[in-house]
């Protein structure tokens, strides 16, 4: 048996190559595989030294346990940071993972991501800028920060601003979870594949016979998912958050007879409104950007905004994660008495470190 100092000392990253596939295991199954400094670290070291490597053509990239991919990051350090002062080592994690998702957006070697299970926030960061990205039949996909009082980061606003209508919006603001039908149809996935055929495709991708291609390979596994619910809700998704602001947006839910539609006004209510408005001006704002660099460019503004001036970030951390009592106190508490400027002051702040030095 394991004892508990073998376990610690496991890697949070396993790192194997074979047959020309470079596997990257996320390794923290009790954490859902979230993300701390030293994982994103361990990562872009591999990426670095493969990207020359004659030996890898593929990499792959996959959680370890059966709960998912990855959780996000590690939330908890980053309340324990804010609320202690120390927002500056925030801001070493936010560049370094900001760039570890525009490697794997940039990698010149196909990249594979296995979005199964859980793949949330952070997950999203390392999982849906990839080449190929497959989803499965247990996949959970989500940008749920606005329910700790944040916003979507790790190049989250660019993969919303280029959903289908206003499902941006909606995901964004709600943090509302895909399936694997969704997360196609909103463009955060490219394949279906059963989680019980995973280990089939590893081993394709590891035994595969030239000139196949890796696309090409995942295709032989591919399965057509049942229609999207976000395709099939896109009337009232539409209407209600094509709205100029987050109260507008409640007033049309309000009048829209489907029961989905004034459950989701009543969720908004809950949010911070912080959170919201940020968060609504991010994602049209990242509809006009060039490139995911100049999203995650202005997303990391918009974090160092919440980390050194707004209170939500550790309130919704603490009612969310640390003491769960669902019951976090926002300041301001409601979107009548939110300064109607605030999504373009948190878009106007310059962090005193550039995140592409």
């Amino acid at each position: 048996m394991t004892d508990l100092a073998d376990a610690a000392a496991e890697p949070t990253v396993l790192v194997s190559t074979s047959g020309g596939l470079g596997r990257l295991t996320l390794n923290r199954p009790r954490a859902i595989n979230a993300l701390d400094l030293d994982m994103v670290r361990q990562l872009q070291a591999t990426l670095d030294g493969w990207e020359h490597d004659t030996e890898v053509d593929v990499v792959l990239l996959d959680g370890a346990g059966e709960r998912g991919l990855c959780a996000g990051g590690d939330v908890r350090g980053l309340a324990e940071q804010v609320t202690s002062g120390r927002a500056e080592d925030a801001g070493v994690f936010f560049r370094e993972e900001y760039a570890i998702n525009a490697r794997i957006a940039e990698y010149p070697k196909p990249f594979v991501a296995f979005a199964d299970g859980i793949t949330m926030g952070g997950g999203i960061g390392v999982a849906g800028h990839a080449a190929i990205r497959i989803v499965t039949d247990r996949s959970q996909l989500a940008m749920p920060e606005t329910r700790i009082g944040f916003t979507p980061d790790v190049g989250g606003t660019w993969l919303l601003a280029h959903a289908p209508g206003r499902l941006g919006e909606y995901l964004g603001l709600t943090g509302a979870v895909m399936d694997a039908s969704d997360a196609i149809y909103a463009g955060f996935a490219d394949h279906y594949v059963p989680h019980e055929n995973l280990d089939a495709v590893r081993d394709a991708l590891e035994t595969r016979a030239d000139p196949s291609s890796p696309t090409e390979l995942v295709l032989l596994f591919d399965e057509t998912p049942a229609r999207s619910k976000l395709e099939a809700a896109r009337t009232w998704i539409d209407d209600a958050f094509a709205a100029d602001t987050v109260p507008e947006i409640v007033e049309r839910l309000r009048g829209r007879a489907e029961p989905e539609a004034s459950a989701t006004a009543d969720l908004l209510g809950e949010l911070s409104p912080t959170g919201l408005a940020v968060t609504l001006a991010a994602i049209r704002r990242a509809r006009e950007l060039p490139s995911l660099r100049d999203a995650l460019d202005q997303e990391y503004g918009l974090v160092m905004w919440f980390a050194t001036t707004q209170p939500d970030l550790a309130e919704g951390i603490r009612a969310q994660v640390i003491d769960k009592d669902r019951s976090p106190r926002w300041q301001p508490a409601t979107l009548a008495d939110l300064p109607p400027d605030v999504g373009e002051t948190a878009l106007a702040h310059r962090p005193g470190i550039p995140l592409w030095g």
